[in-house]
């Protein structure tokens, strides 16, 4: 497949964008998510579908790789119950179901891909842990092509491991491509990477597959739809996730002031 896909964005979706925090996202369910990545594959194009979610937003203001691959996305999902409400705030028509997760988009999505054969190459995880989620997929969705790698490497565009991961990569083809390793990591080696690996569409899942493993507990899918999910993450990974939902959204006070404020002369104009 190398060189046979070529750039260009995925396909028109009846979607609303929003600006809001300092970034641009659009309103997209699943099925409109699952419609892209399938229009991706057989129009032999490419597509690379970013998400944001509170932490993601103050990254982006932090990192110039988070920003480099944001410019590279076609579409940009929201992952956080957070974002809804303040797209709401702002007027814009985002509901409920526009807040898409990976622990709920993953199986409708590797679903369509066992259904179609497409093949789907995941890199991220420890050693071990994506083949253990990726035999439990394959368990749920029969005939499902997926190919893994682990996510600790020298992940510098130059390096051998870089190199040699892109190979495997490309000899494998993948319709879909899921770099799973953590923000900001993974966005920075699909920006320095995106180019020279053949696949139609590029994901950044996170550690998605370590909850399918068993490797990290699993939040109550209710909670999600309460806006309670990361009171559940936070409260079983205090250490690592104590920062990211106790102080950095206060960083982007700013930002929703400012957006308030426009929204506020827009609606008096």
């Amino acid at each position: 497949m190398t060189g046979q896909v070529h750039a260009g964005p995925c396909s028109a979706l009846p979607t609303a964008h929003c600006e809001a925090l300092g970034v641009r996202f659009h309103a997209l369910t699943i099925p409109q998510l699952n419609a892209a990545i399938a229009s991706a594959i057989e129009g032999s194009s490419r597509c690379i579908i970013g998400c944001f979610n509170l932490h993601s937003v103050y990254l982006y203001h932090r990192d110039a790789h988070m920003r480099r691959f944001y410019e590279m996305t076609d579409w940009v999902h929201i992952d956080g119950m957070a974002l809804v409400a303040v797209a709401r705030l702002l007027g814009y028509p985002v509901l409920r179901e526009h807040r898409v997760t990976w622990l709920d988009w993953l199986d409708p999505l590797l679903a369509l891909a066992a259904a179609h054969r497409w093949r789907v190459y995941y890199l991220g995880s420890a050693p071990g842990v994506a083949e253990q989620a990726a035999a439990a997929l394959r368990q749920r969705h029969p005939g499902l092509l997926m190919q893994t790698r682990p996510g600790y490497f020298d992940a510098r565009p130059d390096s051998a491991d870089s190199s040699a991961i892109r190979d495997h990569i490309n000899q494998f083809q993948p319709h879909l491509l899921m770099v799973g390793m953590g923000q900001p990591r993974q966005e920075k080696w699909v920006a320095d990477n995106a180019h020279l690996v053949s696949a139609n569409a590029i994901v950044t899942p996170g550690a998605c597959l370590d909850y399918v493993a068993g490797r990290i507990p699993r939040p109550w899918r209710f909670l999600g739809r309460l806006g309670l999910e990361w009171a559940f993450r936070l409260a079983t990974e205090p250490r690592r996730l104590g920062r990211r939902y106790l102080l950095e959204p206060w960083a982007l006070a700013p930002y929703l002031l400012a957006d308030v404020k426009r929204a506020a002369l827009r609606r008096r104009s």
